[in-house]
């Protein structure tokens, strides 16, 4: 059957998640939780967050890749004719990021996904002589974006720039003014918005109007991997259909963003690190704090974007899916680590609970209380404290 015949389904899809250790104990992502290997990652995925299609970064690390291997030879895993591996429901896209630094700008992260285990072995070879350390995660690679750009594609591989308005290693936040300032526009698969932004902010720059948007969690634990998610119409979970979905191709496509609402996000305002406040919008443009002073301010991401802004509305090309904006549950107040088991036991998986499952049933484990702030943010009724400096924002029942 070909591939505009096959029957096709939504997938939540999470492309962006970290691996803290390799199975023995190795370091990979220094700042990740200890407890996020390989294999953790597919069986959170799997059986608790309803995530089917999954972006591991860090595959490239020798390893992480001992782990995968381990996991194929033991069945416990397979490869898949599409390109990615299968764990019980989810299917593993085998991904890595790689920090650039060139002139007149900050370092900057990039994503890249590639279809098999042996392409991303492939990859570590090319990487190994120009990073520093190739068991670790992010590592800075002493080659232009273009080049390693070129060379992924190359290989059949995806690249997308990470969480690309953040005032820490975004491409657009903190190194370049435009895409085409790094990267060949053409060779990009699709734009990472990251947590503090959304398609409505990012709408007002006009050389994003071409590309897919996604939301990922750029999690460091386990349990934050789903966060951010896309919801993917595909034939299944793999690496081609994936391909398929961010081109537009043979039906494949997004059909919604769920995004932590920006405001949540770390770095939505401008923050003052000498006097720990958030500046106020009307002082973004300043250049130094209205209330002590300094200058060395921690820029946030929506001034950023009013920075870059090259017209004065936000527009959205007709197939931009919907950004629908979404709230974990370790994020609302009285669900700790026991409720979530329950939830997950009782009722069904994060992705479900967030946003299909009725509030009755969601009461019956957690009160009305929660039951109501979830359903909540499902109809966009939600109150937001916008997040700034390194710390994320809070919310309330309007």
């Amino acid at each position: 059957m070909i591939a505009s015949e096959l029957k096709l389904q939504p997938y939540y899809a999470d492309l962006h998640v970290h691996i803290g250790r390799s199975q023995d104990g190795q370091p990979i992502k220094i700042s990740g939780s200890k407890n996020l290997t390989f294999v953790n990652i597919a069986k959170e995925a799997s059986m608790r967050k309803g995530i089917e299609l999954i972006g591991i970064i860090d595959c490239h690390s020798p390893s992480v890749q001992t782990d995968i291997l381990n996991s194929l030879h033991s069945g416990e895993m397979e490869e898949i004719a599409g390109g990615g591996i299968r764990y019980r429901n989810t299917t593993i896209v085998l991904g890595a990021e790689m920090e650039v630094k060139e002139e007149s700008g900050g370092p900057f992260h990039l994503l890249v996904y590639l279809p098999s285990l042996q392409a991303m072995q492939e990859w570590t070879s090319w990487m190994k002589p120009k990073v520093t350390n190739i068991a670790l995660s992010s590592q800075r690679i002493r080659v232009s974006a273009r080049e390693l750009q070129a060379e992924l594609l190359a290989r059949g591989g995806l690249l997308v720039p990470a969480h690309v308005f953040t005032p820490h290693r975004g491409l657009l936040g903190c190194s370049a003014d435009r895409l085409a300032d790094r990267l060949d526009p053409d060779g990009i698969a699709a734009i990472e918005l990251g947590l503090s932004a959304d398609s409505e902010m990012a709408g007002y720059l006009s050389e994003l109007d071409r590309y897919p948007f996604l939301t990922n969690s750029d999690a460091h634990s386990t349990g934050m991997i789903g966060r951010e998610c896309n919801e993917l119409l595909l034939a299944e979970p793999s690496f081609d259909e994936l391909n398929r979905a961010l081109k537009g191709q043979f039906g494949r496509k997004i059909i919604a963003n769920y995004g932590l609402h920006p405001e949540l996000g770390k770095y939505h305002t401008t923050y003052c690190n000498r006097c720990k406040k958030a500046i106020p919008q009307a002082n973004e443009f300043s250049g130094e704090c209205p209330f002590c002073g300094n200058s060395k301010l921690i820029r946030g991401v929506s001034g950023r974007i009013q920075r870059l802004a090259d017209r004065e509305q936000s527009m959205q090309p007709a197939n931009r899916p919907p950004y629908r904006a979404q709230v974990p549950l370790s994020f609302f107040p009285g669900v700790g680590p026991a409720k979530r088991e329950r939830l997950f036991t009782e009722v069904g998986t994060e992705m479900e609970v967030l946003h299909r499952i009725p509030r009755e049933r969601l009461a019956a484990v957690i009160g009305d209380k929660t039951a109501d702030l979830i359903i909540g943010v499902r109809e966009g009724k939600a109150v937001f404290t916008p997040g700034s400096g390194g710390s994320y924002g809070s919310m309330s029942q309007s």
